[in-house]
């Protein structure tokens, strides 16, 4: 076990320094793109590009270019956007992280509490009314776009019904950090948590772990479980619900980590919240490179571990595919 996961993680390592290198070549090998140019201003005259050039190594070959950016991005740390000049890329992602991963944290909680127990029910129940009820208010779900329910909540409870005793207590959009006022954080944060959730993943994930389930509870060891004189709940619980996580626990690690990584940037841009996703969007739309290298890279970086760790709660779920 401990070599796979030394292996895993040399994996890890590579496709991280792969996606670095890529993403470096996509954005800084774009015909008619100059950094130096937009740093420069309007109208710059050509000893100021090659002034600005210079200074940020603009002007040195691509490999060189590569090597000092990954340098003041993981060594020195001090790597500078190049539309805000003087501002750092890493304290601004450390600032704008806790945002995200609070709006995350907070929407996988709603989003595994009640798809697994959705799932459990319309499995339990299959065929009857409370089955077809929640597959097909899971399949709303899924069918909603998350910012459309976004802007559906604002509407509601920052204006229609913000005055009324159910939604008084809703704050204006933004985010108040957590250690500052621990009330305001969870205030701010709820309606999103449960945007986010409701929006494609509690259905989805509902839908799956019924299914999964299913197709389980005909397996012949659950049919020898029942005879030894197992409960009912007990096979369920211990057997059954166990295997089918399997396909549960894939999708989540991809879905985790692309929304840590600032996937939720739509829920971010409609609830005014400061993270990863929207300085990503901004950046991109500024093409400000140092910065967009970093949230990729940010981005990469949980996406890969979610995977990394999913492939490790496969061989605690079914042991069959523990490597020798």
């Amino acid at each position: 076990m401990g070599t796979f996961i030394v292996r895993r993680t040399l994996w890890t390592l590579l496709v991280l320094i792969s996606i670095s290198v890529l993403v470096f070549l996509l954005f800084f090998s774009i015909p008619g793109i100059d950094p130096a140019v937009a740093m420069a201003g309007r109208n710059p005259d050509p000893a100021t590009i090659r002034a600005i050039s210079h200074a940020f190594g603009l002007d040195r070959a691509l490999p060189i270019q590569y090597l000092l950016m990954m340098k003041h991005l993981f060594v020195t740390r001090d790597l500078q956007s190049y539309t805000n000049q003087g501002i750092r890329v890493i304290p601004e992602i450390a600032a704008a992280a806790p945002v995200t991963l609070s709006l995350v944290a907070g929407a996988v909680v709603l989003w595994l509490v009640f798809s697994i127990g959705i799932g459990l029910v319309a499995a339990v129940f299959r065929g009857r009314a409370i089955d077809r009820i929640l597959m097909i208010l899971g399949l709303i779900g899924i069918a909603t776009p998350s910012f459309l329910l976004g802007e559906a909540a604002n509407i509601v409870t920052q204006s229609k019904l913000h005055d009324t005793p159910l939604f008084h207590w809703v704050p204006p959009l933004g985010y108040t950090p957590l250690s500052q006022d621990p009330v305001m954080w969870f205030k701010h944060l709820i309606i999103p948590w449960v945007v986010l959730a409701s929006a494609q993943f509690i259905g989805l994930y509902s839908r799956i772990l019924r299914s999964s389930l299913l197709d389980v509870m005909h397996e012949d060891y659950v049919r020898t479980a029942r005879a030894k004189g197992l409960s009912e709940r007990r096979v369920l619980i211990r057997h059954v619900l166990r295997t089918s996580m399997i396909t549960f626990v894939s999708l989540f690690g991809l879905d985790l980590g692309s929304l840590v990584g600032g996937g939720v940037v739509l829920i971010e841009v409609v609830f005014a919240l400061p993270g990863v996703g929207l300085l990503t969007f901004q950046a991109a739309s500024g093409l400000d490179l140092p910065v967009i290298m970093a949230t990729i890279m940010y981005g990469a970086f949980f996406i890969v571990l979610a995977n990394l760790l999913v492939d490790i709660g496969y061989t605690w779920l079914d042991p069959r595919i523990r490597p020798a």
